[in-house]
């Protein structure tokens, strides 16, 4: 199942949203006082929800737009994709919000289909719990991380995508610091 849902921009073009994923009905303590100091204008759930009731912690601070992820088998009323059409002065932007988008770095070749359908420039997705940006296909991808339980050694962080009419910045914040996150190296 699919849907589609637009997010207009402030007057002057700009907007901010948050991304999570994997929540796994746990998210970190700390999550929905990083995400208040953001102040988004929506935030983005790239599935793997687990208890329905994190939607609606994460709507206290601003709408939540979600996908169904692989352990959201209760969730029959959340779509497996959802396409946002971002709009207003100076921009135009077409994201897809997948749960499973990637093979390590590559896009899937379903996914890159879907977007290329949906005129999408920008996939955002979860699943792996691992950060990443990155172009595959001349597409965008952005995979916020995970706010939810640790795993492995992987950090728990959340995604910012910035957009303005000179284009879109993303980036990760450290849910635990509250910082700007980038990998190791």
């Amino acid at each position: 199942m699919s849907a589609r849902v637009q997010i207009p921009t402030q007057a002057d073009g700009t907007l901010r949203l948050a991304a999570v994923s994997d929540t796994h009905s746990l998210p970190h303590p700390r999550t929905l006082e990083r995400l208040r100091a953001l102040a988004p204008a929506a935030i983005l759930h790239g599935g793997d929800i687990g208890d329905l009731a994190v939607l609606d912690e994460l709507a206290t601070i601003a709408p939540v737009h979600a996908v169904r992820g692989n352990i959201d088998l209760r969730a029959d009323h959340v779509p497996d994709i959802l396409h946002i059409d971002v709009t207003g002065p100076g921009v135009g932007l077409r994201v897809l919000l997948t749960h499973i988008a990637v093979y390590g770095p590559k896009l899937r070749a379903d996914v890159a289909r879907a977007a290329r359908l949906a005129q999408a420039t920008l996939v955002v997705c979860g699943h792996s719990h691992v950060p990443f940006i990155g172009i595959d296909k001349g597409i965008t991808v952005f995979n916020p991380g995970s706010v939810g339980p640790k795993r492995f050694q992987l950090p728990i962080v959340f995604g910012v995508i910035e957009i303005a009419p000179g284009g879109v910045k993303l980036a990760h914040r450290s849910v635990e610091t509250g910082e700007r996150w980038l990998p190791p190296g």
